[in-house]
């Protein structure tokens, strides 16, 4: 029997975000030496924080920063790696983009390192930027129209 993957919103300040805050430390800044505590973390508290869990444990993240009334910013995808290749993170960014439209949002951007960018074209997403480094790496700017 296959266990349900549970996608919904994580409040700023509960036991769930400290659970986020260290997988994204995990994921996305220990492998390049860097720490997440080291951020200014303050400013999340307006974005929308959604979490994919698994038998009630945290298993991938992503954060939507609002921008301006028409786009929104995906940002801090992270699944961890025992979790990936089981359609996760593809159904978090499926929530998001619903999430996004139900909110009035028309254009999801984000900035997807180079290694990501195959997963997120196959959700629809284009490249609308040449290669730039971002956190040490190489990144694209890319966009989807939600509407």
């Amino acid at each position: 029997m296959r266990e349900r993957i549970d996608i919904r919103q994580i409040k700023i300040g509960s036991e769930e975000y400290e659970e986020e805050l260290k997988l994204r430390d995990m994921v996305l800044r220990k492998p390049l030496k860097l720490s997440l505590f080291n951020e200014n973390l303050e400013r999340e508290k307006n974005d929308y924080h959604i979490g994919a869990f698994l038998s009630c444990s945290l298993v991938g993240v992503l954060v939507l920063t609002p921008l301006n009334n028409i786009e929104i910013k995906m940002r801090q995808v992270a699944i961890y790696e025992s979790f990936r290749g089981k359609g996760i993170g593809t159904k978090l960014v499926v929530y998001a983009e619903e999430f996004a439209k139900n909110l009035g949002y028309k254009k999801i951007i984000l900035n997807s390192r180079k290694t990501a960018v195959e997963f997120y074209e196959k959700l629809g997403y284009t490249k609308v930027s040449e290669e730039f480094i971002e956190v040490t790496i190489p990144h694209y700017k890319m966009q989807k129209i939600i509407v």
